[in-house]
């Protein structure tokens, strides 16, 4: 299967063209530029350097969040484009799994973790085992201390914390951080992760794509907060 991922869930963005289990092409910007302005332009690129016409992809895949509500919505956005324009499906990817496929090959517990402020994370756990990733736990929204607590149980495992979240669990519960190079979104991660999961999860139609929010976006908090104080 050839398979084209996108990843615009935080302040980096990537497009990757994976066959089975070969990375042909990967493009990534992080230079603090809206995603709106460089995903589609890494699109062709992936797809000139790759030499793959369009056509010739067999499905698509996107990080679906949690992460930034913005570049969430510029992710689907362009992947429902692309499936309408070429009659293609899509895989839907946990941005937190996608994360845990930074660390293949390696034995450890991931944690991956996103920075959601406050002194809190999104977060979700999974057993790496060579080339094999198993979820241990739905993504979720924890304060630091109850994501502390949470490791505790898993005292014996080599706990690695992967994702933009990463330094900040260090310092604050003393576990290491993956290094640079593994730490961050990574678009062919999030396309093997779809790969892993395309014989027991169906495809879906380009409408059935939705992005997977932990909590509310911080304009609708304030707003429900100040109808609670008001009332």
């Amino acid at each position: 299967m050839k398979l084209l991922a996108i990843e615009t869930s935080a302040v980096s963005a990537s497009v990757a063209i994976v066959e089975d289990d070969r990375v042909r092409s990967l493009c990534s910007v992080n230079a603090g530029l809206t995603h709106s302005r460089t995903l589609l332009p890494m699109i062709d690129a992936a797809l000139q350097n790759s030499e793959t016409a369009l056509c010739d992809i067999d499905c698509f895949a996107c990080a679906v969040g949690p992460g930034s509500f913005t570049g969430i919505r510029i992710g689907i956005a362009a992947v429902k484009g692309l499936c309408d324009g070429t009659g293609k499906k899509a895989f839907p990817v946990s941005t937190l799994e996608g994360l845990a496929f930074n660390l293949l090959g390696q034995d450890v517990l991931a944690c991956a973790v996103m920075d959601a402020r406050c002194r809190q994370v999104y977060c979700a756990l999974f057993d790496v085992h060579g080339n094999d990733v198993t979820r241990l736990t739905d993504d979720a929204a924890l304060k630091l201390d109850d994501l502390g607590t949470l490791l505790k149980t898993y005292e014996g495992r080599k706990i690695v914390f992967v994702g933009d979240g990463a330094e900040l669990c260090e310092a604050a519960l003393g576990y290491p951080a993956a290094p640079p190079l593994t730490r961050f979104q990574s678009a062919a991660s999030v396309a093997f992760a779809a790969l892993k999961h395309a014989d027991e999860t169906p495809s879906l139609d380009a409408q059935a794509l939705l992005p997977v929010y932990l909590r509310l976006p911080q304009a609708e908090r304030e707003l429900r907060a100040k109808t609670m104080r008001n009332s």
